[in-house]
C-alpha cells in the first residue's frame, strides 16, 4: 500500500512539474515489472512527507500571501505589469484548493483576498463564488473553461525575469506550478507597457474584455463644433496676421507703431513681458501659434443636440476674452488665485467658481448653497500670482437676516448635504445636487430657486453644464448618469451600465459626449444622443474622482483615490501617459483653454501643473532608455495652506482660480 502511495506521488509531481516523458518512461516500467519497485524506508518517509506537504492548504495561503507582498512592494515601473498575474494565481489557487478537497480553506482563501480583485472582476467572482464542491468544478462551464484554458499575459522582460527570480529565490514551488500550468506569458524586450494594457486580463476567458474591444472600435466624433467661437476666432486672426505681415513689409522698424499695438491689444498689462518670451522660443508669434494647432486641426463636427443661441452681447464679451487671452507652455506658466474657505466647521463639501472668477460657490452638510460675489469681497480678494490664497469667511457673525450685512447669498431648498454645484457658462445660474436625491437650479439674478429636478433615486454625486449651458448632466449613487435640459423636469437620456456609484461627470467639447468616472475603477464614454456607451477605458486601480476633456476634444484626464491621473485618447480609447506625484485623492482636474497644460488638485493640499503638449507626444525608442522620464511631466508644484483643494477652473483667459477648505488637522 505504501508503494502505491509513493508512486503515485512520484508520478503526480512529475505531471504538475510538466515532465512528461519521464512520467510516461516511469508509468511504462511499473507496468512492465510491477514487483520490481522497492523503495528504501527512510527514502519513502521523506517522499510521503514531501508529498503531503506539497498537497497541503497552507501551502497556497502562504505562497500567494508572500507573491502578493511582494509585489505591491516592487518598484513602480513594473508593478503594473507584475500586480497582472496576482488575479489568475488567485483564481487557480482557489480552485485547486477546492479540486483537492479542501473546501472550507478555499472558502478561507477566497474571502481573505477577493477583496483584491473585487471591483475589477466582480462578476467572474460573482460565479466563482458558487463553487462549493470538486463535482462543481466540472459542472460548472465557467470554472472548466477556466481549469482548461491558459490566460496570456503581456509582460516586458524585466519584468519576466524579476517574477521568476523571486519564485526560484524563494523556493515558491506551488506558485511556480500554478504560473507554468495556467499562465502563457507574452514576453516583449523593452520598457514596460502602458498601464491600460491591463484591460487585456481584466477576465481570464475574456468575455468582459471581448465587449469592452467591441465597444472601443466604435467610431467617435471628438472634434469641435463647426462654427464655434474659437473657429471664428481663428479665421479673423488668420486675416490680421496676413494684413500684418503686409504692415511688417512697408514699416519695416516702426518701434513706435509696435509698442502701440502691443498696449492696445494686450489688456493684461504684460503684453511687452509676453512679447520678449516668445522671441526667446523663437520668431514672435510662432510659439501662439503652435500652441492653438491643436485646436485649429481638430475636426469639425455638427452637433447632435439642439444648441441654445447665443445673445450677440455675450458672443462679443467672450470674443473679447479669447483675444486677450494669455498663452501658456511649458517656459509661460498661469497666475493662480487661490481661494480659501475658513470657519466652516467641516461642513463644506464641495466648490465651484464661475468661467471668469467673479463668483465662488460653496455647498454645505447643513444643505445649504452659498455664494459669495468677489466685487464686493472689497480688499480682502486679491487676483495673487502663484500661491496667494484669498480668504472666504462663512462665519456665523456674517450671517445676518439683512442682505446688506451678510458676505455671501443663501440658498436653501435641498433636504440634505449639498455634494455639488456648477455653474452655467455666463454666471447666470447654478445647478446643485443633493443626497436628498434631487438637483435644483438657481438664479444668480433672481437669487431664487427656479426648478427642482426629481429622477435619481438616491443621492447625486455630481452636475455639471453643458459647455454651451442648457443642458446638464448628472452622476448619481445609483449607478446611472442622466442627461437633462433647463426646461424639462424628466430627464431626456439615462446613461445605465457602470457596476457601481457613478461618482463624477464631464461633458465632451462638441456637447455630443459625455464622460462618467466610477467607484468600479472604470471610465466610460456615452453618445449624449443615442444614450450608447462608446468607450470603456480600464487601468485605474481606485475609484474615479475627478475628469477633464482637452480643449480639442481629443484627449481626457482622469484622477482617482490613489492619486493617479491618466491621460486617455479618445479615438483608440487607450491611456496615453501616466501622470503620478500626489499622494492623495486627486479631487479637481482643469486643461487650460488652448490645452497646453493640465492643471490637478489634491487631498495631500497642491496644485501641480503638468505639460500636455509632451506629455500626450508618443514616445520615441531613445526615450524608453530612460525608464520613467516618459512618465512625469510635471512642471511645478504649489503648495497651500494646509489646504485640500476642492476645485480648479481656467478663465477664457487663462488665468487659474481655485478654492478649497483650511484643514488645521493636516
Amino acid at each position: 500500500m505504501e508503494e502505491e502511495e509513493i508512486e503515485k506521488a512520484v508520478l503526480a509531481y512529475l505531471k504538475k512539474k510538466g515532465f512528461k516523458h519521464t512520467e510516461l518512461a516511469l508509468q511504462e516500467e511499473q507496468n512492465n515489472n510491477p514487483s520490481a519497485s522497492q523503495t528504501d524506508p527512510d527514502v519513502a518517509r521523506r517522499i510521503l512527507s514531501f508529498a503531503q506537504s506539497e498537497n497541503g492548504p497552507a501551502r497556497y495561503n502562504d505562497g500567494y500571501s508572500k507573491l502578493r507582498s511582494w509585489t505591491y512592494t516592487s518598484l513602480d515601473l513594473y508593478k503594473h505589469e507584475l500586480l497582472r498575474v496576482l488575479y489568475p494565481v488567485f483564481v487557480h489557487c482557489f480552485m485547486d484548493l477546492v479540486a483537492k478537497g479542501h473546501t472550507q480553506e478555499a472558502r478561507t482563501f477566497f474571502n481573505s483576498f477577493r477583496e483584491d480583485h473585487e471591483l475589477m472582476h466582480l462578476r467572474d467572482l460573482q460565479k466563482l463564488e458558487g463553487i462549493l464542491s470538486p463535482s462543481h468544478l466540472e459542472e460548472m462551464e465557467f470554472a472548466h473553461s477556466l481549469r482548461q484554458s491558459k490566460v496570456n499575459i503581456k509582460i516586458c522582460k524585466y519584468s519576466y525575469e524579476l517574477l521568476l527570480q523571486y519564485l526560484h529565490k524563494t523556493q515558491s514551488i506551488t506558485m511556480l506550478g500554478i504560473i507554468n500550468e495556467h499562465i502563457n506569458f507574452q514576453v516583449a524586450p523593452g520598457q514596460p507597457s502602458s498601464i491600460s494594457d491591463d484591460a487585456e486580463v481584466v477576465t481570464l476567458i475574456g468575455s468582459s474584455q471581448d465587449a469592452a474591444n467591441q465597444i472601443n472600435q466604435k467610431e467617435i466624433r471628438w472634434g469641435l463644433l463647426e462654427d464655434s467661437l474659437e473657429e471664428r476666432l481663428e479665421k479673423a486672426s488668420g486675416l490680421l496676421s496676413d494684413s500684418e505681415k503686409a504692415d511688417g513689409e512697408n514699416k519695416d522698424g516702426d518701434l513706435e507703431e509696435n509698442k502701440k499695438r502691443s498696449v492696445e491689444g494686450g489688456k493684461q498689462g504684460n503684453s511687452i513681458k509676453k512679447s520678449k518670451k516668445e522671441k526667446i522660443v523663437g520668431a514672435t508669434g510662432k510659439s501662439a501659434r503652435s500652441e492653438t494647432n491643436s485646436i485649429s486641426m481638430a475636426p469639425r463636427v455638427k452637433p447632435e443636440l439642439t444648441l441654445p443661441v447665443m445673445p450677440i452681447e455675450v458672443e462679443h464679451s467672450i470674443l473679447e476674452d479669447l483675444r486677450n487671452r494669455v498663452q501658456l507652455s511649458s517656459l509661460a506658466l498661469p497666475s493662480v488665485s487661490f481661494y480659501t474657505f475658513i470657519n466652516t466647521h467641516n461642513g463644506l463639501n464641495c466648490a465651484s467658481i464661475s468661467h471668469d472668477g467673479s463668483l465662488v460657490a460653496g455647498g454645505f452638510s447643513d444643505s445649504s448653497l452659498k455664494v459669495w460675489d468677489m466685487s464686493k469681497m472689497g480688499r480682502r480678494v486679491d487676483t495673487t500670482n502663484v500661491q496667494g490664497e484669498n480668504e472666504l469667511v462663512p462665519s456665523e457673525h456674517s450671517a445676518g437676516s439683512e442682505d446688506g450685512k451678510r458676505s455671501y447669498t443663501l440658498f436653501q431648498g435641498h433636504a440634505g448635504p449639498v455634494y455639488s454645484a456648477t455653474f452655467s457658462p455666463l454666471g447666470d445660474f447654478i445647478l446643485s445636487s443633493s443626497s436628498d436625491s434631487t438637483i435644483r437650479l438657481w438664479s444668480t439674478k433672481l437669487n431664487a430657486n427656479l426648478v427642482c429636478y426629481k429622477g435619481h433615486n438616491y443621492p447625486v454625486w455630481d452636475v455639471q453644464f453643458s459647455p454651451m449651458g442648457h443642458y446638464f448632466a448628472s452622476a448619481s449613487h445609483d449607478r446611472t448618469a442622466r442627461i437633462w435640459s433647463m426646461d424639462r423636469i424628466q430627464p431626456l437620456r439615462i446613461m445605465a451600465g457602470h457596476l457601481s456609484d457613478v461618482d463624477c461627470v464631464q461633458w465632451h467639447a462638441n456637447c455630443n459626449y459625455i464622460a462618467t468616472g466610477s467607484s468600479d475603477k472604470t471610465v466610460r464614454l456615452w453618445d449624449v444622443q443615442s444614450g450608447e456607451c462608446v468607450r470603456i477605458f480600464i487601468g485605474h486601480r481606485g475609484m474615479i474622482l475627478s475628469l477633464a476633456m482637452s480643449p480639442d476634444g481629443r484627449y481626457m484626464a482622469s484622477g482617482d483615490e490613489d492619486g493617479t491621473i491618466m491621460m486617455w485618447d479618445l479615438s483608440s480609447g487607450r491611456c496615453v501617459t501616466p501622470l503620478m506625484g500626489h499622494t492623495s485623492c486627486v479631487w479637481t482636474l482643469a486643461f487650460s483653454c488652448e490645452g497646453s497644460l493640465l492643471a490637478s488638485g489634491s487631498a495631500d493640499c497642491t496644485v501641480k501643473l503638468w505639460d500636455v503638449t509632451t506629455s500626450t507626444k508618443a514616445p520615441r525608442i531613445e526615450d524608453n532608455k530612460s525608464g520613467s522620464a516618459n512618465r512625469l511631466r510635471s512642471l511645478k508644484t504649489l503648495h497651500t495652506k494646509s489646504t485640500p483643494v476642492y476645485t480648479l477652473r481656467f478663465s477664457r483667459r487663462n488665468l487659474l482660480f481655485s478654492a478649497g477648505v483650511l484643514s488645521k488637522g493636516i
